[in-house]
Protein backbone atom coordinates (compact mmCIF):
# COMPACT_ATOMS: atom_id res chain seq x y z
CA UNK A 1 0.00 0.00 0.00
CA UNK A 2 1.58 3.65 -0.97
CA UNK A 3 1.87 6.32 1.93
CA UNK A 4 -0.85 8.15 0.94
CA UNK A 5 -3.45 5.80 0.48
CA UNK A 6 -2.41 4.36 3.69
CA UNK A 7 -2.87 8.05 5.20
CA UNK A 8 -6.26 8.31 3.74
CA UNK A 9 -6.97 4.97 4.71
CA UNK A 10 -6.17 5.63 8.54
CA UNK A 11 -7.74 8.97 8.51
CA UNK A 12 -11.50 7.35 7.29
CA UNK A 13 -11.04 4.85 10.37
CA UNK A 14 -10.19 7.85 12.45
CA UNK A 15 -13.28 9.56 10.87
CA UNK A 16 -15.67 6.90 11.17
CA UNK A 17 -14.56 5.69 14.86
CA UNK A 18 -15.09 9.30 15.96
CA UNK A 19 -18.73 9.85 14.65
CA UNK A 20 -19.92 6.39 16.21
CA UNK A 21 -18.16 7.27 19.69
CA UNK A 22 -19.84 11.02 19.96
CA UNK A 23 -23.29 9.12 18.47
CA UNK A 24 -23.11 6.67 21.81
CA UNK A 25 -22.76 10.47 23.66
CA UNK A 26 -25.67 12.17 22.73
CA UNK A 27 -27.95 12.62 19.06
CA UNK A 28 -25.81 13.42 16.53
CA UNK A 29 -24.87 16.37 14.70
CA UNK A 30 -25.34 17.04 10.62
CA UNK A 31 -23.89 20.82 9.12
CA UNK A 32 -25.22 21.51 5.99
CA UNK A 33 -23.80 24.18 3.55
CA UNK A 34 -25.45 25.58 0.53
CA UNK A 35 -24.71 28.15 -1.87
CA UNK A 36 -28.34 29.69 -2.27
CA UNK A 37 -31.01 30.68 -0.13
CA UNK A 38 -33.06 28.54 2.12
CA UNK A 39 -36.05 28.99 0.59
CA UNK A 40 -35.14 27.70 -3.00
CA UNK A 41 -33.13 24.74 -2.07
CA UNK A 42 -34.32 21.14 -3.44
CA UNK A 43 -30.94 20.01 -2.30
CA UNK A 44 -31.82 20.40 1.20
CA UNK A 45 -35.57 19.24 1.00
CA UNK A 46 -34.21 16.51 -0.44
CA UNK A 47 -31.34 15.32 2.33
CA UNK A 48 -34.29 16.15 4.70
CA UNK A 49 -36.83 13.89 3.43
CA UNK A 50 -34.07 11.29 2.93
CA UNK A 51 -33.06 11.34 6.34
CA UNK A 52 -36.34 11.09 7.82
CA UNK A 53 -36.96 8.04 5.54
CA UNK A 54 -34.55 6.56 7.71
CA UNK A 55 -36.38 7.36 10.74
CA UNK A 56 -34.44 10.88 11.57
CA UNK A 57 -36.56 13.17 13.20
CA UNK A 58 -34.67 16.88 13.60
CA UNK A 59 -34.23 18.09 16.99
CA UNK A 60 -34.88 14.34 18.73
CA UNK A 61 -32.96 12.15 17.53
CA UNK A 62 -31.00 14.35 14.73
CA UNK A 63 -29.60 17.76 15.15
CA UNK A 64 -29.20 19.00 11.35
CA UNK A 65 -27.22 22.77 11.45
CA UNK A 66 -27.25 24.59 8.12
CA UNK A 67 -26.04 27.42 6.74
CA UNK A 68 -27.26 29.57 3.48
CA UNK A 69 -24.38 31.98 1.48
CA UNK A 70 -27.42 33.41 -0.12
CA UNK A 71 -25.77 33.25 -3.53
CA UNK A 72 -22.04 34.74 -1.71
CA UNK A 73 -19.69 31.46 -2.45
CA UNK A 74 -17.31 33.09 -0.59
CA UNK A 75 -19.22 33.01 2.91
CA UNK A 76 -18.89 28.99 2.05
CA UNK A 77 -15.71 28.42 3.74
CA UNK A 78 -16.71 30.42 6.48
CA UNK A 79 -19.53 28.31 7.22
CA UNK A 80 -17.70 25.42 6.91
CA UNK A 81 -15.24 26.48 9.12
CA UNK A 82 -17.91 27.68 11.60
CA UNK A 83 -19.43 24.23 11.27
CA UNK A 84 -16.53 22.16 12.25
CA UNK A 85 -16.05 24.39 15.35
CA UNK A 86 -19.17 22.75 16.65
CA UNK A 87 -18.02 19.98 16.62
CA UNK A 88 -20.34 18.18 14.04
CA UNK A 89 -20.45 14.72 13.49
CA UNK A 90 -20.80 14.74 9.56
CA UNK A 91 -20.60 17.42 7.22
CA UNK A 92 -22.50 17.74 4.14
CA UNK A 93 -21.81 19.83 0.62
CA UNK A 94 -23.43 20.90 -2.22
CA UNK A 95 -21.38 21.02 -5.34
CA UNK A 96 -17.82 20.61 -6.31
CA UNK A 97 -16.83 24.32 -4.77
CA UNK A 98 -18.10 23.53 -1.29
CA UNK A 99 -16.74 20.27 -1.28
CA UNK A 100 -13.26 21.36 -1.82
CA UNK A 101 -13.53 24.06 0.50
CA UNK A 102 -14.81 21.35 2.96
CA UNK A 103 -11.77 18.75 2.02
CA UNK A 104 -9.48 21.56 2.62
CA UNK A 105 -10.66 22.08 6.08
CA UNK A 106 -10.62 18.68 7.84
CA UNK A 107 -9.14 15.57 6.86
CA UNK A 108 -10.93 13.90 9.95
CA UNK A 109 -14.79 14.95 10.30
CA UNK A 110 -16.45 12.89 7.17
CA UNK A 111 -17.81 14.83 4.63
CA UNK A 112 -21.06 13.89 2.33
CA UNK A 113 -21.21 15.28 -0.85
CA UNK A 114 -23.05 16.00 -3.87
CA UNK A 115 -20.83 17.13 -6.82
CA UNK A 116 -19.45 16.94 -10.47
CA UNK A 117 -16.72 14.30 -10.97
CA UNK A 118 -15.27 13.64 -7.45
CA UNK A 119 -11.93 11.71 -9.21
CA UNK A 120 -11.28 14.51 -11.54
CA UNK A 121 -11.58 17.38 -9.32
CA UNK A 122 -9.15 15.15 -6.54
CA UNK A 123 -12.14 14.96 -4.10
CA UNK A 124 -11.68 11.20 -3.94
CA UNK A 125 -9.48 8.38 -5.24
CA UNK A 126 -11.92 6.50 -7.00
CA UNK A 127 -16.02 6.28 -6.85
CA UNK A 128 -15.69 2.61 -5.69
CA UNK A 129 -12.91 3.17 -2.82
CA UNK A 130 -13.09 6.82 -2.03
CA UNK A 131 -10.20 7.18 0.60
CA UNK A 132 -9.94 9.96 3.37
CA UNK A 133 -12.88 11.34 4.84
CA UNK A 134 -15.52 12.68 1.92
CA UNK A 135 -17.97 10.07 -0.11
CA UNK A 136 -21.61 10.76 -1.96
CA UNK A 137 -23.04 11.15 -4.63
CA UNK A 138 -21.71 12.37 -8.18
CA UNK A 139 -23.73 14.06 -10.88
CA UNK A 140 -21.21 13.60 -13.61
CA UNK A 141 -22.93 16.09 -16.04
CA UNK A 142 -20.08 16.50 -18.10
CA UNK A 143 -21.70 12.96 -19.23
CA UNK A 144 -24.64 14.31 -20.57
CA UNK A 145 -23.71 17.94 -21.00
CA UNK A 146 -23.00 17.64 -24.74
CA UNK A 147 -26.63 16.81 -25.50
CA UNK A 148 -27.84 20.07 -24.51
CA UNK A 149 -26.49 21.84 -27.14
CA UNK A 150 -28.11 18.75 -29.69
CA UNK A 151 -31.23 19.49 -27.79
CA UNK A 152 -31.25 23.29 -28.03
CA UNK A 153 -30.37 22.64 -31.76
CA UNK A 154 -33.24 20.28 -32.53
CA UNK A 155 -35.88 22.36 -31.04
CA UNK A 156 -34.10 25.80 -32.90
CA UNK A 157 -33.02 24.44 -36.37
CA UNK A 158 -31.68 28.12 -36.92
CA UNK A 159 -29.80 28.39 -33.64
CA UNK A 160 -26.15 29.83 -34.34
CA UNK A 161 -25.07 31.32 -31.65
CA UNK A 162 -25.27 30.31 -27.67
CA UNK A 163 -24.63 31.75 -24.58
CA UNK A 164 -23.53 29.98 -21.95
CA UNK A 165 -23.69 30.86 -18.07
CA UNK A 166 -20.79 28.83 -15.81
CA UNK A 167 -19.04 29.29 -12.43
CA UNK A 168 -15.27 29.66 -13.72
CA UNK A 169 -13.92 28.67 -10.07
CA UNK A 170 -15.46 25.17 -10.52
CA UNK A 171 -13.34 22.38 -11.99
CA UNK A 172 -16.13 20.18 -12.48
CA UNK A 173 -18.33 22.68 -14.43
CA UNK A 174 -15.05 23.50 -16.48
CA UNK A 175 -15.37 19.94 -17.92
CA UNK A 176 -19.12 20.71 -18.92
CA UNK A 177 -17.27 23.81 -20.83
CA UNK A 178 -15.23 21.19 -22.80
CA UNK A 179 -18.27 19.15 -23.88
CA UNK A 180 -20.26 21.62 -24.79
CA UNK A 181 -17.44 22.82 -27.41
CA UNK A 182 -16.68 19.72 -28.60
CA UNK A 183 -20.75 19.28 -29.29
CA UNK A 184 -20.51 23.22 -30.49
CA UNK A 185 -17.80 22.38 -33.26
CA UNK A 186 -19.46 19.15 -34.13
CA UNK A 187 -22.69 21.06 -34.79
CA UNK A 188 -21.29 24.01 -36.31
CA UNK A 189 -22.65 26.28 -33.17
CA UNK A 190 -20.34 29.64 -32.01
CA UNK A 191 -20.69 29.27 -28.20
CA UNK A 192 -19.15 32.17 -25.38
CA UNK A 193 -18.87 31.94 -21.78
CA UNK A 194 -19.93 34.31 -19.26
CA UNK A 195 -20.12 33.62 -15.56
CA UNK A 196 -22.70 33.56 -13.66
CA UNK A 197 -22.25 34.35 -10.12
CA UNK A 198 -24.06 37.04 -8.25
CA UNK A 199 -21.19 39.64 -7.97
CA UNK A 200 -21.02 39.14 -12.18
CA UNK A 201 -24.26 38.11 -13.55
CA UNK A 202 -25.55 41.69 -14.55
CA UNK A 203 -22.82 42.45 -16.16
CA UNK A 204 -23.05 38.96 -18.24
CA UNK A 205 -26.76 39.93 -18.76
CA UNK A 206 -25.57 43.19 -20.33
CA UNK A 207 -23.35 41.40 -22.68
CA UNK A 208 -25.66 38.46 -23.80
CA UNK A 209 -28.15 40.91 -24.41
CA UNK A 210 -26.41 43.19 -26.47
CA UNK A 211 -24.08 39.90 -28.01
CA UNK A 212 -26.88 38.54 -31.07
CA UNK A 213 -26.91 35.24 -28.76
CA UNK A 214 -30.03 32.58 -30.41
CA UNK A 215 -29.87 30.56 -27.29
CA UNK A 216 -28.72 30.66 -23.99
CA UNK A 217 -27.42 27.55 -21.66
CA UNK A 218 -27.02 27.32 -17.68
CA UNK A 219 -24.51 24.67 -16.33
CA UNK A 220 -24.60 22.86 -12.80
CA UNK A 221 -22.20 24.90 -10.57
CA UNK A 222 -24.86 25.19 -7.39
CA UNK A 223 -24.20 29.14 -7.36
CA UNK A 224 -26.11 29.88 -10.45
CA UNK A 225 -29.30 27.87 -8.88
CA UNK A 226 -30.34 30.28 -6.75
CA UNK A 227 -29.99 32.90 -9.93
CA UNK A 228 -32.24 30.93 -11.68
CA UNK A 229 -35.65 33.10 -11.31
CA UNK A 230 -33.58 36.36 -12.35
CA UNK A 231 -32.50 33.88 -15.34
CA UNK A 232 -35.78 32.91 -16.31
CA UNK A 233 -37.23 36.79 -16.38
CA UNK A 234 -33.85 37.88 -18.13
CA UNK A 235 -34.59 35.14 -20.94
CA UNK A 236 -38.48 36.02 -20.88
CA UNK A 237 -37.38 39.87 -21.22
CA UNK A 238 -34.99 39.30 -24.37
CA UNK A 239 -37.00 36.25 -25.65
CA UNK A 240 -33.90 34.05 -25.47
CA UNK A 241 -34.52 30.20 -25.42
CA UNK A 242 -32.74 28.77 -22.47
CA UNK A 243 -31.72 25.14 -21.27
CA UNK A 244 -31.25 24.52 -17.53
CA UNK A 245 -29.45 21.88 -15.79
CA UNK A 246 -32.47 22.50 -13.28
CA UNK A 247 -35.58 20.45 -13.53
CA UNK A 248 -37.70 23.08 -10.86
CA UNK A 249 -36.82 25.58 -13.52
CA UNK A 250 -39.27 24.46 -15.55
CA UNK A 251 -41.83 24.37 -13.65
CA UNK A 252 -40.97 28.35 -13.26
CA UNK A 253 -41.10 29.44 -16.90
CA UNK A 254 -37.76 28.20 -18.74
CA UNK A 255 -38.39 26.20 -21.13
CA UNK A 256 -36.46 23.18 -21.26
CA UNK A 257 -34.07 21.15 -18.64
CA UNK A 258 -32.02 18.09 -18.98
CA UNK A 259 -31.10 17.37 -15.52
CA UNK A 260 -31.08 14.95 -13.04
CA UNK A 261 -33.34 15.35 -10.05
CA UNK A 262 -31.89 17.11 -7.54
CA UNK A 263 -34.15 16.28 -4.64
CA UNK A 264 -33.84 12.58 -5.22
CA UNK A 265 -30.30 12.41 -5.52
CA UNK A 266 -30.15 14.05 -2.01
CA UNK A 267 -32.70 11.64 -0.86
CA UNK A 268 -30.32 9.22 -1.82
CA UNK A 269 -27.23 10.71 -0.56
CA UNK A 270 -28.72 10.85 3.27
CA UNK A 271 -28.24 7.20 3.09
CA UNK A 272 -24.33 8.01 3.42
CA UNK A 273 -25.25 10.22 6.40
CA UNK A 274 -27.12 7.49 8.16
CA UNK A 275 -24.27 4.84 7.37
CA UNK A 276 -21.88 6.79 8.82
CA UNK A 277 -23.75 8.03 11.38
CA UNK A 278 -23.66 4.19 12.27
CA UNK A 279 -20.18 3.77 12.13
CA UNK A 280 -19.25 2.69 8.45
CA UNK A 281 -16.05 4.34 7.29
CA UNK A 282 -16.13 7.38 4.24
CA UNK A 283 -12.90 6.10 3.46
CA UNK A 284 -15.26 2.50 1.94
CA UNK A 285 -18.57 3.73 1.39
CA UNK A 286 -18.44 3.98 -2.24
CA UNK A 287 -19.63 7.26 -4.38
CA UNK A 288 -23.04 6.85 -6.31
CA UNK A 289 -23.84 7.97 -9.48
CA UNK A 290 -27.00 9.73 -10.19
CA UNK A 291 -28.03 8.15 -13.43
CA UNK A 292 -31.38 9.36 -14.42
CA UNK A 293 -31.63 12.28 -16.83
CA UNK A 294 -34.68 13.78 -17.62
CA UNK A 295 -36.23 16.36 -20.36
CA UNK A 296 -38.78 18.33 -19.57
CA UNK A 297 -40.62 21.28 -21.66
CA UNK A 298 -42.83 24.33 -20.96
CA UNK A 299 -45.00 24.58 -23.19
CA UNK A 300 -46.53 27.74 -22.30
CA UNK A 301 -42.99 29.72 -23.19
CA UNK A 302 -42.24 28.26 -25.67
CA UNK A 303 -45.57 29.72 -27.22
CA UNK A 304 -44.44 33.11 -25.30
CA UNK A 305 -41.17 32.73 -27.35
CA UNK A 306 -42.84 31.86 -30.74
CA UNK A 307 -41.19 28.47 -30.80
CA UNK A 308 -42.30 25.49 -32.01
CA UNK A 309 -41.72 22.36 -30.17
CA UNK A 310 -40.95 19.69 -32.49
CA UNK A 311 -43.62 16.69 -32.34
CA UNK A 312 -40.57 14.52 -32.00
CA UNK A 313 -38.50 16.04 -29.50
CA UNK A 314 -42.48 16.63 -27.51
CA UNK A 315 -42.50 12.78 -27.34
CA UNK A 316 -39.58 11.96 -26.16
CA UNK A 317 -39.73 14.79 -22.72
CA UNK A 318 -40.17 13.11 -19.13
CA UNK A 319 -42.74 16.18 -18.52
CA UNK A 320 -44.57 18.26 -20.43
CA UNK A 321 -45.79 21.61 -18.65
CA UNK A 322 -48.80 23.26 -20.77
Amino acid sequence: MLRRDFVKAIAGFVAASSVAARAQQGIPKVGYVWVGERGTDVSGAGLRQGLADRGYEIGRNLALEDRYANGDSDKVPVFIAELLARKIDVLVTAGTFATLAARRATSTVPIVFASGDPVKTGIAASLNRPGGNATGVSILASDYSAKWLELMKEMLPKLQRVAVLWNPENPAVAAEIEQLRTAAHALGLDVSTFPGRAKEIDGSFAAIASGGFDGLVVTTDPSLEPQTPRIIAFAADRRLPALYPFGTAVQHGGLMSYSIDLFEMWRRAAGHVDRILKGENPAELPIEQATRVALKINLKTARALGVAVPPMLLARADEVIE
